[in-house]
């Protein structure tokens, strides 16, 4: 629901195959108190459909080319998600510009990894309120806890590894395509 509007917006489903799009309302909406979400299926051809987000708008049926490009977008893992108020922030608007774009996270990632690789734990707790204030949204991204715990370079390092690993899995995904 959208903080500043106040309604409820129905989430836009497409189905690949039969380049349509549907609007659903999640089962929350419908049910306070599920506990799990129900598959969404294409009504023509029971294929699952793709959960595209809020700021989805569908091409044309008949335009192949957008629709292939819709399916890329979502096999790499980007829709249009967002409560409707900011929009879905940056969408790559075809194969090059994906593969362009997860080459840039990546590389913020292996920067993000480099930092660390070369960073000088805290030993004490006045050396850990410095790098609080100097490297909070650093400690932040790996662990939400880090006020209470202190985060070692190998969870740093981990955590890093495996959003590089992500983004490469998505790349050779959009590559092979």
């Amino acid at each position: 629901m959208c903080r500043y509007a106040m309604m409820v917006y129905k989430g836009h489903y497409a189905c690949f195959n039969c380049q349509k799009t549907f609007k659903r309302r999640i089962l929350k909406d419908v049910d306070r108190d599920a506990q799990t979400s129900v598959e969404a299926r294409c009504p023509e051809c029971g294929n699952m459909l793709a959960d595209m987000g809020l700021d989805f708008k569908s091409p044309a049926k008949d335009d192949h080319k957008q629709w292939a490009h819709i399916r890329n977008l979502y096999t790499v893992g980007i829709t249009f998600h967002s409560c409707g108020c900011s929009g879905p922030g940056y969408i790559p608007q075809d194969r090059k510009a994906i593969i362009n774009y997860l080459e840039k996270i990546r590389s913020e990632y292996m920067h993000a990894l480099v930092f660390w690789r070369y960073r000088i734990e805290p030993e004490n707790k006045k050396e850990r309120e410095l790098e609080y204030q100097k490297n909070g949204s650093r400690l932040w991204t790996v662990n939400r806890n880090f006020f209470k715990q202190t985060v070692s370079n190998q969870e740093g390092i981990n955590y890093w590894i495996n959003k590089i690993k992500e983004v490469e899995e998505r790349l050779e995904k959009i590559k092979n395509t």
